[in-house]
């Protein structure tokens, strides 16, 4: 429920015009500040997560969410009113956004399918369940909103309005609150740091050298399961949350005993890290530095740019002269970018296994995560078809008519959850000991980029044709996308560079022994 507010206004922008008396540029702009909103929550609320978990942020975005639909459904006489309640729709949505990836990384194991060392015996053969399950909620996050113009295209027609479809939302907003509330429990831990085995850092560097030929069957296992090894002489990590523990029968570490229903219901439950807040909320800006995540942010947030881009001017292009299309045919037009988003879904899933196996197969068996930008190459595809399509059929409906330019604008939705999987996927498996820091800044430079589109979106349709315009986006997602090129070849090597070359370390925002946990360690 959340992030259809982004998309809310697609489908009627066109009737604020006049109901406000506002320019095409602030009409672009109540999407424009909602995004921002987004961004500097974000910014906000993950090193918030870290220290002090995710289950109040989800609460306090949900009771955001609520307050905001109200808001804006009553603000239907005052354009700064309602500003500010795009505003705070979009600080409600900025928890959901920001962490579910992270809780993904909580609740599920990534694959791990031959042995790493022989310290890691243990986790010979993980279901790969986080893959699939992060490719739903990034549809979920970044595609069943496209739904939402339809709904509200057709409400604006009817004798509710509007206003209603703020309304609505905070009614079923509401109505799943309390299953947030009962069922969704923290779901951040701490865990020992040598458990940590599908991602780099020194610490786990050492800890592997130094036990690796030390691992000791439990008594009465059969040695193949994960329960079946305990590792010498390693430290326990420290119980930050102050419950009581019970202790590991053979190494001796403190095992957090099970919560009860009800002291799972707190909204906090102790601190998660013993680093700085402020250290955590200035990590992900150096990150930028870092080439692999400064090329996810690209190859994700440019192209949802690009589709906020045609969201904004959709209307305008329809509602206006030959076509005179309603508010709900407008809406009827992201029907198509709901089913790329549908399809993408798995197309995205298909391809990235298929690659992935026979890249392994060519490679003696064994895996890098740059496999994983393979993906990259239909995302491609589809966005150059979808932005150049869009732009040509879209500068002259009388000729193409509009199923031309909804197609394209599919293709490019398409090409869109392509990117957002093959970004995520590579930062969880190439980067995961600053994953969540990575995550914020593609959240950040998403967002942003969004706004400074929304910005100038409309000042640029009317100075350019269409067709031009949408060329040099096609032509722009084309370089970001051989931008992979060289991340494929060098991208083993950046890793063992920024390995030893840490970033978060040389600029003093990594404390030596803190205790943290990490979303994406292997369960």
């Amino acid at each position: 429920m959340a992030t259809i507010a982004t998309p809310q206004l697609a489908a009627i922008s066109i009737r604020f015009l006049f109901q406000f008396e506002i320019s095409y540029q602030d009409i672009a702009l109540l999407t424009g500040y909602h995004l921002l909103g987004v961004g500097v929550a974000g910014i906000l609320f993950v090193p918030t997560a870290r220290v002090w978990g995710k289950r109040h942020l989800f609460l306090l975005g949900t009771l955001l969410v609520i307050v905001a639909n109200i808001w804006g459904g009553a603000s239907t006489k005052s354009h700064g009113s309602f500003v500010w309640a795009r505003v705070l729709q979009g600080v409600g949505l900025a928890p959901f956004e920001a962490l579910i990836n992270a809780v993904v990384g909580d609740l599920y194991c990534v694959h791990v399918s031959r042995h790493l060392s022989v310290s890691v015996q243990c986790i010979l053969t993980i279901t790969q369940e986080r893959g699939p399950r992060m490719a739903v909620t990034n549809v979920a996050l970044f595609g069943a909103a496209f739904l939402t113009p339809v709904v509200v295209g057709k409400m604006t027609d009817s004798s509710l309005g509007w206003p209603w479809s703020f309304y609505f939302t905070a009614i079923f907003t509401g109505a799943a609150a309390p299953l947030l509330f009962f069922f969704v429990p923290e779901t951040a831990y701490v865990r020992a740091s040598y458990l940590n085995l599908d991602y780099d850092t020194k610490e786990t560097d050492e800890i592997r050298r130094s036990t690796s030929t030390e691992l000791t069957p439990l008594p009465g296992s059969t040695g193949n399961s994960t329960d079946a090894f305990a590792e010498k002489d390693v430290t326990a990590s420290h119980n930050l949350n102050q419950v009581s523990v019970l202790t590991h029968p053979r190494s001796g570490e403190a095992i957090p005993a099970k919560r009860s229903f009800a002291s799972r219901l707190k909204p906090f439950n102790g601190r998660y890290t013993s680093e700085s807040f402020w250290k955590l909320l200035l990590r992900p800006f150096v990150l930028f530095l870092h080439p692999a995540i400064l090329w996810a942010s690209l190859i994700q947030g440019v192209i949802i740019g690009w589709t906020v881009f045609i969201g904004v001017v959709l209307a305008s292009v329809f509602q206006t002269p030959p076509e005179h299309f309603s508010y709900s045919q407008v809406g009827y037009l992201y029907a198509g970018a709901f089913i790329g988003s549908l399809i993408g879904l798995p197309l995205s899933g298909i391809i990235a296994e298929l690659t992935n196996k026979l890249l392994i197969r060519l490679n003696h068996g064994h895996y890098e995560p740059e496999f994983r930008l393979f993906l990259v190459i239909p995302m491609a595809i589809f966005c150059g078809a979808g932005l150049y399509g869009f732009g040509i059929t879209s500068n002259d409906i009388d000729r193409y008519g509009w199923a031309a330019p909804d197609a394209f604008f599919l293709l490019t939705v398409i090409g869109m959850v392509m990117g957002a999987v093959a970004s995520a996927l590579y930062i969880v498996d190439a980067h995961r000991d600053i994953a969540v820091e990575a995550f914020t800044c593609l959240l950040i430079f998403k967002n942003l980029f969004s706004f400074i589109l929304t910005y100038y979106a409309f000042d640029w349709v009317f100075k350019l044709h269409k067709d031009k315009l949408f060329a040099i986006f096609g032509s722009i997602q084309m370089g970001i996308c051989v931008l992979t090129i060289p991340l494929y070849v060098f991208g083993k090597r950046n890793r063992s560079f920024f390995h030893r070359h840490d970033l978060l370390t040389i600029f003093r925002l990594r404390t030596p022994g803190a205790s943290e946990y990490n979303e994406f360690a292997a369960h």
